[in-house]
């Protein structure tokens, strides 16, 4: 990355308030709890795609250098968290309609292999764990609390990972899960998408009773049900907009 690029006079929108106002302390921790809170807000749909983060706003709001701050972002690149756009700075991703369907994509395959883990090594403690979360996923849906739901929603994923064991395929669900909502966001329309309340509910249920195969198969349908929901944008993105149906001579298809 460019670091002269990122110079910049100081954002005028706080950036502080958008990553919940946290200031790490000075010292070796610096650089991972920056990298975590930007995640973080990235995963909560607080940094929407285009934004540009201003290296001055960052270190201003962390209370660091902006060497400690063009590293972060350097991090924040390869985890293709953020862009870097030559002679204009670095901003929130915003994935193109072919990196969102690869993104949906790779997912069903990775997550199909970490339900057939899963399902052949879970524990009671686990399952348990993976039940509470979604209650507390269910009731923030039916609460109306949005951003509390897709944030457990999101944890649902990365603690099936876990679970499994296999810290290889858990990294890399890692990075495609961080970056699903910026898809969400790029391309959600009017409502934003959501996991139907019963979906990871049923997951658990072909888990504890060690049926794999069906534990795929609701997998997999739970994220054809997410991607599903974002396909008119990914069509109005593409130039693939049903003209009749949007101006309501037509059903949409």
């Amino acid at each position: 990355m460019d670091a002269s690029s990122l110079k910049s006079p100081p954002q005028d929108a706080s950036v502080e308030s958008l990553v919940l106002g946290k200031t790490p302390r000075a010292g070796s921790q610096d650089a991972e709890r920056m990298f975590d809170t930007l995640r973080n807000a990235v995963l909560d749909q607080r940094l929407p795609p285009g934004m540009q983060l201003k290296e001055q706003a960052l270190a201003d709001a962390f209370k660091v250098n902006r060497a400690l701050v063009r590293a972060v972002l350097a991090r924040l690149e390869s985890a293709r968290l953020v862009e870097h756009r030559p002679n204009r700075g670095v901003f929130v991703a915003t994935p193109t309609v072919a990196e969102a369907r690869d993104i949906f994509a790779a997912r069903r395959v990775i997550e199909a292999a970490l339900v057939r883990t899963l399902t052949a090594v879970a524990m009671p403690a686990g399952l348990a764990e993976m039940q509470a979360l979604v209650e507390r996923e269910q009731a923030a849906y039916r609460s109306g609390d949005m951003r509390a739901g897709l944030r457990l929603s999101v944890e649902f994923h990365r603690l099936l990972a876990r679970l499994a064991g296999n810290s290889v395929l858990a990294n890399f669900l890692e990075e495609l899960v961080a970056r699903t909502p910026l898809v969400v966001l790029s391309y959600k329309g009017s409502d934003t998408p959501s996991c139907a309340l019963d979906e990871h509910s049923a997951i658990i249920e072909a888990i504890a009773v060690g049926d794999a195969e069906r534990a795929v198969t609701l997998m997999n349908a739970h994220l054809n049900h997410l991607e599903a929901k974002l396909e008119s944008g990914f069509r109005a993105a593409s130039g693939e907009a049903d003209i009749a149906a949007m101006l309501g001579l037509a059903p949409a298809r």
